[in-house]
């Protein structure tokens, strides 16, 4: 692949904090994709309260989109709807119903960029802003680009109704910004085929793949030098701006950005070389030294760092995706299985392929 985009770091100087806006902590999203849960649920004949209740979640939370909610309890939150609704779509039908609206400050900042393809980067930029949960990619390889949403955490339940609604409302982004006439050529997710498969032709209209390594959106690459209609330069400096006084607002310190740099650069398959001291530490405009050593400052170190993101999405990919071993090492940088399979053990004490056995979801 000739380009890969992931959350860097870089950007203007930020200004103060803007006003109503929250800060999301790890681990959690912002409430803006869930508001229209309790509307679907009285769609399908169910009371929205007692459902939600049952999953444990304070009702209070859809007040507001911005509102915060952990992937753990929004992934039981999701399976318990889907369980109650006998929907198991339920995912799709969630996300279907929104676009480019639930990122909050992020829709100005991609709406008004240039092109379509500034406007994907800018988002990716700074998504960690509405969901620390997942890291979004986009690829270009050739003729082709994929748009691709990736949860980094191990432990999340009912990742196949997260996934379908994350591809369902990355397709209406990429509609909302591109235009009407924008197609995608592909969808691709990584549930196994459902039982009924119209709820997911009627959404998308286009090529379906189930058990793929990416859940993503496929689409021609032209459409990325595409002006935007939108575009206007006054207002994606301002919301630039306001992208990056939230971001300091956030920041978890060098260690805490290291990581998150990290999780895009692996799940976008840069690679040994590409996440490596030397590649990372000029990310930072930092010498490989400086690096680790303000990283010891902070309690770890360069190699803890990626080992312990390497072992994050190695159990998501193993949990959630019916991938081969073999694809999984190549996707975390290992040239093998027996590379990717030593690691593994000393992570976890076992092999990989018995770690997926007992906790794969079903």
């Amino acid at each position: 692949m000739t380009q890969q985009d992931t959350d860097t770091p870089g950007g203007p100087l930020p200004e103060p904090l803007p006003a109503g806006q929250t800060l999301v902590g790890e681990g959690n999203l912002r409430m803006a994709p869930l508001l229209v849960l309790p509307t679907l649920l009285a769609e399908l004949g169910l009371a929205a309260a007692p459902i939600i209740g049952a999953a444990g979640i304070d009702l209070a939370l859809f007040d507001d989109a911005e509102n915060t909610i952990s992937f753990q309890d929004l992934g039981r939150l999701l399976a318990t709807c889907a369980e109650q609704t006998a929907c198991p779509h339920l995912g799709l039908l969630m996300g279907r119903q929104s676009g480019l609206s639930v990122l909050g400050g992020l829709a100005p900042l991609a709406r008004s960029a240039p092109d379509l393809g500034r406007g994907l980067r800018t988002m990716i930029r700074y998504l960690h802003l509405h969901d620390q949960g997942a890291v979004p990619t986009l690829w270009e390889d050739g003729d082709t680009a994929m748009l691709g949403y990736v949860i980094h955490l191990p432990d999340v339940p009912a990742t196949m109704q997260i996934y379908d609604a994350a591809v369902a409302i990355t397709y209406n982004i990429l509609k909302e910004l591109a235009g009407r006439t924008w197609e995608a050529s592909e969808v691709r997710l990584h549930r196994p085929p459902p039982t009924d498969l119209r709820p997911y032709r009627g959404h998308f209209r286009t090529r379906l793949r189930f058990g793929t390594e990416h859940s993503a959106v496929v689409f021609d690459a032209a459409w990325l030098r595409r002006p935007l209609e939108g575009a206007d330069a006054a207002v994606h400096r301002q919301a630039l701006r306001e992208a990056e006084a939230l971001d300091a607002a956030v920041d978890t310190g060098l260690a805490g950005r290291v990581r998150r740099v990290l999780r895009g650069l692996v799940v976008g398959g840069a690679g040994l070389e590409g996440t490596s001291l030397e590649s990372v530490a000029k990310l930072f405009a930092l010498h490989r030294r400086t690096l680790n050593r303000r990283l010891r400052d902070q309690g770890t170190s360069f190699k803890s760092l990626i080992e312990e993101t390497r072992y994050e999405i190695a159990r998501q990919l193993l949990r959630d995706t019916r991938l081969p071993l073999l694809e999984v090492a190549l996707t975390l940088g290992y040239s093998d299985v027996t590379a990717f399979t030593r690691a593994f053990r000393r992570w976890s004490g076992t092999c990989p392929s018995d770690w997926r056995v007992k906790h794969r979801q079903p």
